[in-house]
């Protein structure tokens, strides 16, 4: 059996509200990768992206087995480590008197929880020399909320997940994903046709074949995709 398992879960929406997906990279105690997987969501929020991908790693790992989950978002472990008592000593309100949000995600992840032996681990996102895991699920998630299929090992993908560059902060220009020379564009680039530059999520070119974030990319009559298929037919 095995002694440990480590694990990573992220979630992406690109919009918030927005095309979203949710996955999990899950790894031996020696931290090397074994499985991932990933899933669409459709239109959803950032916060029910990242309670999902929770809540589908744990329906994928042994309870036996004692897991340590890595995760960038303070709001889905604050949820289930801070404030879930409260929540159901109060009848699921909040301090407030409001009613949870995202009860639904809560209450599964609460049963999935009991008698197993989890811990949670935070760790910061998009950093240079960050969680690699958390860099693959991140990843993962961002790809599959754009492409909206499903993917990882249990589909029959070999590969893990290949993680963008952490972000820089010297540019704020870039941040914003203006189409200025190095900078990185979004689904509605400003850059003229034909310009390459680097894309801030990953995409689908119309050749049918996906690009990650950061990658070089061209806008061309069917929109952005691999540069040098910027005069290839749709």
């Amino acid at each position: 059996m095995e002694q440990r398992i480590i694990a990573a879960c992220d979630g992406a929406s690109k919009g918030n509200p927005g095309p979203a997906a949710w996955a999990w990279v899950v790894a031996d105690d020696q931290e090397n990768p074994l499985r991932w997987e990933a899933g669409p969501l459709g239109t959803a929020t950032n916060n029910v992206a990242e309670l999902t991908a929770l809540l589908e790693l744990l329906r994928s790992t042994d309870p036996a087995v004692p897991v340590e989950v890595r995760m960038d978002s303070q709001y889905a472990m604050n949820a289930v480590t801070k404030w879930l008592p409260g929540w159901k000593r109060n009848g699921w309100k909040t301090s407030a008197g409001k009613p949870v949000a995202n009860r639904e995600l809560v209450v599964g992840i609460d049963e999935l929880l009991s008698g197993r032996a989890v811990t949670f681990r935070y760790v910061p996102a998009h950093q240079v020399d960050g969680d690699p895991l958390n860099a693959l699920a991140d990843q993962a998630a961002s790809e599959v909320a754009v492409s909206q299929q499903a993917a990882g090992t249990a589909y029959g993908t070999a590969d893990m997940p290949v993680p963008a560059p952490a972000r820089s902060t010297k540019s704020r220009t870039a941040a914003k994903g203006e189409a200025t020379s190095g900078s990185t564009a979004g689904s509605t680039g400003r850059a003229r046709s034909g310009a390459t530059i680097r894309a801030k999520f990953a995409g689908r070119c119309h050749c049918g074949k996906p690009y990650a974030a950061k990658d070089m990319i061209a806008k061309n009559p069917n929109g952005w995709g691999h540069p040098e298929c910027r005069v290839a037919p749709a």
